[in-house]
Order: C-alpha cells, then structure tokens, then sequence
C-alpha cells in the first residue's frame, strides 16, 4: 500500500486510500464496498508473457472479461496464466490486491477504454482491503498503459 501511496504522491495526485470494512478481492466485492458500479472498478488481471516470460497487466472494468485471444494480440505474444509467484515477485502484490501502479518492476500494461465512460474508477490499492479512487484519465497516464481493445 506504502508504494502505491507513493505513486500516487510523486504523480502529484491527492487520491485517497480508502480501507474498507469488508474485502475487496473481487470486483463485484469492491464495487459493493465503495457504493459504485460494476464497470467503475479498474481490475488488474495478469497474465505470463510466454514469450518474455514477464506479467503482463489488463486493466479492465469490472464487468468485463478478458479475452486471452484478444489480448494476446494487443500484447503481441501468446499469454499463459502467471502463478501467484511471478506476480508477487514482479509486481510486489500478492493475488486480490494487485493494484495498477506502485509495482516492483515496470509492467507491461494495457487498458480498457470503457473505464473511460466514468468520472472516477476505483483500483485495488496493494492489499484485499484497500481501494483508491482516481480520474481514468489520470489513471492511465499514470500507468503508462496502451489503451486497447481485449475484452470478450
């Protein structure tokens, strides 16, 4: 959480990290707990670049899946699911609480423009409990992503 307030901070952003009082390992749990819809969380799904062999981050809505076909184009290599071990060690959160900045490593990330249709998304902010909310625009700057279509 330490270095996403970090991220947030050095961006000279004032987002607020919120704790809430129930998980939010889910995106249907986040958006219950901070009172928004579905599409207005920023959940970041992994997957292992079988050709790099690093994570690879989609940033999508909470409503959408990721297609694997898709997003292995817009990656530009074919993509496998990345263990539990390579996600903490690349980006330094641990599955449920993977949030889109403040990683340990930079992180090849892609982003999903119907996060864009909304005021404020809110993102896992490192741990199963904290969230932030942030402008998507800001949001994507400050990811550095690629704004791209891979969803189903």
């Amino acid at each position: 959480m330490k270095r996403v307030e970090r991220a947030l901070s050095t961006a000279g952003l004032c987002a607020e990290i919120l704790e809430m009082g129930a998980e939010t390992r889910t995106a249907q749990q986040a958006a219950d707990a901070a009172g928004c819809e579905l599409d207005q969380i920023a959940k970041s799904i992994i997957f292992r670049g079988e050709t790099s062999g690093h994570v690879v981050l989609f940033i999508t809505a909470g409503g959408n899946r990721v297609s694997p076909e898709r997003a292995g184009a817009v990656a530009r290599q074919p993509l496998g699911k990345a263990d539990a071990g390579l996600i903490r060690a690349e980006t330094g959160f641990a599955i449920g609480g993977v949030a889109p900045i403040g990683h340990l490593t930079p992180v090849t990330s892609f982003f999903d423009p119907r996060l864009l249709d909304f005021e404020r998304v809110y993102a896992a902010a490192g741990t199963p409990r904290h969230i932030f909310a942030i402008a998507p625009a800001a949001l994507l700057k400050l990811t550095g992503a690629q704004l791209a279509e891979f969803t189903v």
